[in-house]
């Protein structure tokens, strides 16, 4: 019962603070930062500053449109005070009875805020009115008209931008929780399940995939991420993917791969990240996602392959369950890749057999003691 105890607090506390650093996270962040750097470039971001809105947090761009409309609300609102308070409006002036104001029933600060709110976001009650009293009163009215359009331009479009992000389309494409490395079409071959859970499909997708390690050149220089290309393809290839069920993605592991000289005993030991990116248009909005997840060598599996996941029912439907999914059925696998093709090159040079240089025929004649 301690014994147990133990093992389970060694595996949910300790190895959790045991954990690698991974850059990215298994729903596709950057787990990276910028330090150090200077004003000048942070600056960069206001000039781009519709990127900029987009990128911002709910919260933020929510507070930031909150703050737009009032704050020119308000701004607009004062200045119509001082408009009816430099022409002498204001009751407190006690105007004459044929005094003609610039804007009809201004009393206040508060009556000037709401005729400020009317005009930029053309209520109109036909109460509170510009007349033809002031030309400055009608110079700030144009104004604000203008300035309010684009207020409102901005603002709307960066909500409905956020809101029709592909980054949400995303959300929908999910990868298997580990890769599996098993035998595949008599090749040892790295295994990734991907599955759109819309039945809206991704235009032209493109599979492919970036293996992050720590390398040392010849020059003694050490790299840190550096990134190795790696092709994922399926039956039919890596481009223009018929993404209606879930797809196997494998990676063959031949002598150009960097996973050929790792076994199954050595992967745990190893140190690297598989990033895997998924590139495809969205059906309905045609516009560009990426979907992104990785790997370290704990979540690749070495022996296994996936279970089924597609059947036909009675009715002559596809059923895809997805209870299998991230499901794996240990098999029976070369421990290492150098070992399976050592293994198929001894096999086809004892089928097609090979000459002996050093072997020399040589004719023996027959003697007279040897015949009968």
């Amino acid at each position: 019962m301690f014994k147990h105890l133990q093992k389970w607090f060694v595996t949910h506390f300790l190895g959790r603070s045991a954990q690698r650093a991974r850059l990215v996270s298994k729903d596709g962040r950057c787990n990276i930062e910028f330090g150090n750097v200077e004003a000048q470039s942070r600056l960069i971001f206001f000039v781009d500053i519709w990127t900029t809105v987009l990128d911002l947090k709910w919260r933020y761009k929510m507070t930031i449109f909150i703050t737009a409309f009032l704050g020119s609300w308000f701004f607009f609102g004062l200045l119509w005070y001082a408009v009816a308070y430099i022409h002498k409006d204001l009751p407190e002036f006690h105007p004459s009875a044929n005094h003609t104001p610039c804007v009809e029933h201004i009393n206040g600060l508060t009556s000037a805020f709401l005729f400020s709110l009317e005009t930029q976001v053309t209520i109109g009650y036909g109460f509170r009115c510009v007349t033809e009293q002031c030309g400055t009163a009608i110079f700030l009215l144009i104004f604000q008209s203008i300035l309010g359009v684009i207020i409102n331009s901005f603002m709307c479009g960066a909500i409905l931008a956020k809101i029709s992000r592909p980054k949400k389309r995303a959300k929908t494409i999910t990868f298997s929780k580990n890769a599996v490395i098993s035998k595949r079409g008599g090749k040892l071959c790295l295994l990734i399940r991907v599955a759109n859970l819309r039945k809206s499909l991704l235009i032209g997708s493109h599979i492919y995939g970036k293996l992050l390690k720590t390398t040392i050149t010849p020059e003694g220089e050490t790299i840190i991420l550096d990134q190795i290309n790696i092709n994922f393809v399926v039956d039919a290839g890596n481009e223009n993917l018929f993404f209606i069920s879930p797809l196997t993605i494998y990676h063959v592991i031949d002598h150009t791969s960097p996973f050929f000289h790792m076994a199954a005993e050595t992967l745990p030991q190893q140190d690297f990240e598989l990033v895997v990116f998924l590139d495809g248009m969205v059906e309905s909005t045609s516009a560009t996602c990426q979907v992104r997840t990785s790997y370290v060598p704990e979540e690749v599996l070495w022996g296994y392959r996936f279970a089924p996941m597609v059947s036909k029912t009675k009715e002559g439907k596809y059923r895809v369950d997805f209870h299998n999914f991230s499901k794996t059925v240990e098999v029976e696998t070369p421990h290492c890749a150098m070992c399976l093709y050592n293994e198929k090159d001894a096999q086809a040079r004892m089928k097609r057999g090979y000459d002996n240089p050093n072997f020399i025929l040589s004719e023996v004649s027959e003697t007279d003691d040897t015949k009968m």
